[in-house]
């Protein structure tokens, strides 16, 4: 068996004690982004597993879509990139929160 070389680890270990190698990313040509797939490329970055560069050209993701994730996660776990939870934990602008006035 031959291992392709790759910059960077092969595994990290995550805080709660499991491994996650290069096999956990999902496949460079995923069009469908479900909440377990972003988590990986997010714990992958976030852990030295991958770099943010290299997460953004393997995936085609902007910069800004990227640091959402990693902005929803931060402030609400996992659970923020579900779509169906997009509503729940978006953030407020001024003008929503705004009570209207008469």
């Amino acid at each position: 068996m031959f291992l392709k070389k790759v910059e960077g680890p092969r595994c990290v270990t995550l805080p709660d004690g499991s491994v996650m190698t290069r096999a956990d990313l999902p496949p460079a040509d995923t069009r469908r982004w479900v909440a377990s797939r972003k988590a990986a490329v997010v714990k992958g970055v976030v852990y030295g597993l991958i770099s943010q560069k290299e997460a953004l050209e393997t995936y085609g993701l902007s910069e800004e879509e990227f640091n959402h994730w990693v902005k929803a996660v931060s402030r609400h776990g996992f659970d923020a990139l579900k779509a169906t939870s997009v509503q729940k934990y978006r953030e407020k602008t001024a003008d929503e929160g705004a009570s209207p006035t008469a």
